[in-house]
């Protein structure tokens, strides 16, 4: 009997890979959220400033209006087009120009009589994150420009106090260096509900459950055998992705250990998947399925620190917080993979997801076999 439960396991976690195999949709999701749909979010969602597209209204038609027109070139604006007042409402409704500057007749002559005339900067908040640091950006460069032309240089001037900024981790702010990876920590998470919670409906829609049900099998050898197959193929391609795809393609530098990074992922999977069968237990069809994802989905990703930093929620959110796996495991992976953390420096977290999961993975079990009470 000892000997039997292990290959009982063994077999239904053989089972589950067939019959992933078999469905190619599911197939091509895994394949896609750890191939292109990491690479998207790092380059084609990019947060820096790049390309902006920027017009002129140039009143002034001076010497000076002519340098801040020029300063502005790539990578973080495209040439500047010099427009007519009258097109430039047109131009910003129709999402043309993200900025808009209009630059005063008597512009320079009032520069230089010391007075402090203002040039009208309108900007797309549409586009809100590069709208916001692009109006930085815009300010910077104005500023510099009418300083060099008054002083006939720049101002070197050193300042009374000297601020010095070291940037750790991400010198350049990269910010596919972070989205690939917060990328890869979604999708374990969505996955790992996914092909669980896929799985039990998957067996309750063909009738095969009613088959395990007759067999010398436990509930937990049923529940044991979905999860380790499933992470199986997780951990496989959480690690292909790793390699080839944020570190081969995207040439992201990852600063801890690989390895540890997976013990942590497949500990992760333990704990999400415990939510994907208590979420497949208590679907009917994979419709059901999907929405019951959507409302769990959501919120362990965007609260779980991220997104935005969990410093920034009520303490409230972060207190309900830490009763989820993605929370110590967004910490966890940070820690690792940026700051290149070791075991002695992550383990209560890889400890407090083991704690998370075992808990969740109980109540799921008790809640399948009065499913499969109930169903007898």
């Amino acid at each position: 009997m000892t000997v039997r439960r292990p290959l009982n396991v063994y077999r239904l976690g053989i089972k589950e890979l067939r019959s992933l195999w078999r469905d190619k949709v599911l197939l091509c999701i895994i394949l896609w959220a750890f191939t292109g749909g990491i690479y998207v979010v790092a380059k084609a969602t990019s947060q820096e400033l790049h390309n902006a597209p920027i017009a002129v209204v140039d009143e002034d038609q001076s010497v000076l209006s002519g340098r801040i027109v020029q300063a502005f070139y790539g990578p973080h604006f495209q040439t500047p087009r010099l427009i007519s007042l009258a097109e430039m409402d047109p131009g910003m409704d129709s999402g043309r120009y993200t900025f808009v500057l209009d630059i005063p007749p008597d512009f320079q002559r009032d520069v230089l009589n010391g007075r402090r005339p203002a040039i009208q900067v309108n900007i797309d908040a549409t586009v809100m994150t590069q709208s916001f640091i692009g109006a930085g950006y815009i300010q910077n460069i104005v500023n510099g420009e009418v300083n060099e032309f008054v002083r006939g240089f720049r101002d070197a001037s050193a300042p009374v106090i000297r601020l010095v900024t070291r940037i750790k981790f991400n010198p350049n702010l990269t910010s596919s260096w972070f989205g690939s990876v917060m990328e890869i920590i979604n999708n374990i998470t969505m996955l790992s509900i996914l092909l669980t919670g896929a799985a039990l409906v998957r067996e309750r829609e063909h009738g095969t459950l009613e088959h395990l049900m007759v067999m010398p099998l436990s509930a937990t050898e049923i529940l044991l055998g979905k999860v380790w197959s499933m992470s199986l193929v997780v951990v496989a391609t959480v690690g292909f992705s790793l390699y080839f795809v944020v570190r081969g393609l995207l040439d992201v530098p990852l600063a801890g250990s690989v390895p540890l990074f997976l013990c942590g992922a497949l500990l992760q999977f333990f704990a999400s998947a415990a939510i994907g069968i208590f979420l497949g237990t208590i679907s009917r069809n994979m419709p059901q399925l999907g929405l019951l994802m959507i409302m769990v989905i959501l919120p362990l990703e965007i609260l779980s620190g991220g997104v935005s930093p969990r410093e920034s929620m009520p303490e409230l959110v972060q207190d309900i917080m830490m009763v989820a796996p993605t929370t110590h495991f967004v910490s966890l992976a940070q820690a690792i993979l940026y700051r290149g953390a070791d075991l002695g420096m992550v383990w209560p977290r890889f400890l407090a997801i083991l704690a998370i999961g075992l808990g969740f993975f109980l109540l799921a079990l008790g809640l399948f076999r009065r499913s499969l009470a109930r169903s007898q």
